[in-house]
């Protein structure tokens, strides 16, 4: 089975729709989002509604709780408050009370989801190095496999027999005796110094992940952020990918 999965789309309309045709070249089955639909963009509205129509599985992320009114912004830095703010002014009230609703983690048959680590999900960690990435591998209990997102930007976490390492191939193949902790990258913000929406595909029967990537339409994503009067570094950072 090949699963569509993906995350941190914050409001981006024009990377979203980009990922979602570069979906439909592929044999998905699955759709499954890891989380921070909103947040930080201009359309909102819109992503919600995409995410719904591909009858994906979404676990809440920090800013998706937030803008609903479930989270607290004491420790977001001053344009992701103002992003929540703005996001939570325009957001109808069946939209907040379906991101609300979301749930932490998502336990398949072989594979969980977080948007930010199994340990303590609620507290939303970052994993950023071998230390984090063990907290998570040692919540994941029997699966091999979990997917994440949050730090927006692509990586893969291993822990096999000799330890815990990490890589940013684009294509990797699971081994049977290895535990993974796979970050999908960011639809709407990648961080990793590459602009391009980020995305990936799990193929359960040959047992790979491949991070794509796709150009999109940056200034239009870049200039509706300006335009609605949210913090100008918002926009900026798009074009840098950081």
């Amino acid at each position: 089975m090949r699963y569509g999965i993906f995350g941190d789309v914050h409001s981006n309309r024009e990377a979203f729709q980009k990922v979602i045709e570069e979906y439909k070249k592929e044999d998905i089955a699955n759709f499954i989002c890891v989380g921070d639909i909103v947040g930080y963009g201009a359309d909102p509205h819109w992503c919600i509604e995409e995410v719904q129509k591909l009858n994906a599985e979404i676990v809440c992320g920090n800013h998706d709780l937030a803008s609903a009114g479930c989270f607290g912004t004491e420790y977001f830095n001053y344009a992701a408050r103002e992003a929540v703010r703005w996001t939570q002014g325009i957001l109808t009230d069946g939209e907040k009370e379906f991101l609300g609703s979301l749930h932490l983690v998502i336990n398949e048959k072989d594979f969980s989801v977080v948007h930010g680590s199994l340990d303590r999900p609620y507290f939303f960690y970052y994993i950023i190095d071998e230390k984090s990435a063990y907290r998570c591998f040692r919540n994941m209990e029997k699966k091999n496999l979990c997917f994440v997102g949050h730090s927006h930007v692509p990586v893969v976490f291993s822990m096999g027999n000799d330890g815990i390492k990490y890589t940013y191939r684009n294509l990797i193949e699971l081994k049977k005796d290895v535990k993974y902790i796979v970050n999908v990258g960011s639809v709407g913000q990648p961080r990793d110094g590459n602009p391009s929406a980020a995305f990936s595909i799990y193929d359960s029967d040959r047992m790979t992940v491949e991070i794509k990537r796709v150009d999109y339409d940056i200034e239009s994503a870049a200039n509706k952020i300006l335009k609605a009067g949210l913090p100008e570094f918002l926009g900026h950072r798009l074009l840098e990918g950081r």
